[in-house]
């Protein structure tokens, strides 16, 4: 490294986002993430004893990912090296790998390769490190905050230790911001700040467990406020909640919240929560959640969940899928918590899809059945001369529109798919079949 470029590394290091300058340096500084860091845990004593094997943190933002692996970083013998997935590409991974050769067979020494957002890499990339991380050539660290299990290579998956990392807790980011306002070496102090106990108290909520929101809130609050007579920066409540005017919702609509949240949002719907289910839909939309995408799901639940307990269930969802489409926000709001609400609100059965899976069971696993002759058709050609449609009985020439007559095929015959639960308008279906049939067999013994 020449003069030049110690300065240049110096001023940035200086003229870094508050949330970069106060990154932790040894295990010691970090904040949170107990359950994989406490001084009884694994990756704890990999990392005091300079043994780490290929890991994978995953997390929300915000929650220590990249900052664990800086810690790494600082404490290794091996060399590091950090790309990131956004921008890396082939050559790239080319040339640490040959870099990783050298220092194997020149120095003797090992490599870590650290990839920040390691989900954006495609199969192919992912697959290039393989044989690399499996020979010892590099080891592997990688960041996400994708789900591993889905956006990463099953091959790497198994030979590396994943470690997931929460979100911060309230009390976490209070320590945060106050190094943030009182440190004088990497946090604010030189600018004499003091933050109002109320104000950090609001921030550190409104953050939302992401460490690095907190921190470029209380960056901007002390940068952009006034000294006060007293010659100091004061954060008071008012200065936080312009700071931060929106609580950091984590919501990525194709990542783990989105499913979440809308899981959360259709077993509220199912176990009759109405408070609940609003809730979850204004996570949603409040995060830009695809309006047709929330009604598409209440119209299954509306199927699935309540089915002839309330048939105008899935009416009001039908409805209301199409209503927004036509209307759009912010109206689409009001229809999509009426559907919901009115979902969640109504009895339960979930015997339309108990019966239609019992059903498609047999179909697949199950000697197709012949269906019964006089349910054949007896119009087109030949038909009567095989007898089919022969003996057939008109439901609606009997009492209640009802005939006692088999309809399953033999093989099936006393099978049960569809069972009206005791519940809503389903209660009532029953009471009907119940008694037309009784009715039915009156009939036939007088």
């Amino acid at each position: 490294m020449d003069l030049f470029e110690y300065m240049r590394n110096n001023n940035l290091k200086k003229d870094s986002p508050l949330a970069s300058r106060l990154r932790p340096e040894t295990l010691e500084e970090v904040v949170g993430q107990s359950h994989i860091i406490g001084k009884d845990k694994l990756l704890y004593r990999a990392i005091k004893a300079d043994k780490i094997s290929s890991i994978i943190f995953y997390g929300p933002p915000g929650t220590g990912k990249t900052t664990l692996a800086k810690v790494i970083a600082g404490t290794t013998s091996a060399a590091f090296v950090q790309i990131n997935a956004t921008s890396a590409g082939k050559k790239d991974m080319e040339d640490v790998i040959a870099q990783a050769k050298d220092n194997a067979g020149m120095y003797g020494k090992k490599t870590i390769l650290f990839i920040d957002e390691i989900h954006r890499f495609n199969k192919g990339q992912q697959d290039y490190l393989l044989p690399f991380v499996e020979d010892g050539t590099i080891i592997l660290i990688g960041a996400t905050t994708e789900n591993p299990y889905f956006e990463v290579n099953s091959a790497l998956l198994s030979r590396s230790i994943i470690f997931e990392l929460k979100a911060l807790e309230k009390e976490d980011i209070k320590k945060l911001l106050l190094r943030a306002v009182y440190d004088e070496e990497r946090g604010m102090g030189s600018y004499r700040a003091v933050i109002d106990e109320d104000a950090l108290d609001f921030l550190s909520d409104m953050a939302n467990g992401d460490a690095r929101a907190a921190l470029n809130a209380i960056e901007l609050g002390i940068l952009t406020t006034q000294r006060s007579e007293d010659g100091k920066i004061h954060i008071t409540l008012p200065v936080a909640s312009e700071c931060i005017q929106k609580r950091v919702v984590r919501y990525d609509k194709s990542g783990d919240n989105h499913y979440d949240t809308i899981s959360a949002f259709i077993k509220s719907m199912r176990g009759s929560d109405p408070d609940a289910a609003v809730y979850y839909l204004a996570r949603m939309l409040y995060a830009g959640e695809s309006i047709t995408f929330i009604a598409r799901r209440i119209m299954i639940c509306a199927s699935e969940d309540v089915s002839n307990a309330d048939p105008n269930a899935l009416a009001v969802a039908t409805a209301a899928a199409q209503a927004v489409e036509r209307l759009g926000m912010p109206e689409a709001r009001i229809i999509l918590a009426q559907a919901a609400a009115y979902v969640a609100c109504a009895p339960k059965s979930n015997s339309s899809i108990v019966a239609i899976d019992a059903a498609l069971d047999a179909v697949r696993n199950e000697k197709t059945a012949t269906i019964p002759s006089h349910l054949m058709d007896a119009h087109y050609k030949s038909a009567a001369k095989l007898g089919h449609g022969l003996g057939y009985k008109y439901a609606h020439s009997y009492k209640n529109h009802y005939v006692n007559q088999q309809y399953l095929p033999d093989e099936l015959k006393d099978r049960v798919f569809y069972k009206p639960a005791e519940q809503g308008y389903e209660k009532i279906i029953k009471e009907h079949l119940d008694r037309i049939k009784k009715e039915a067999e009156e009939e036939e013994y007088h």
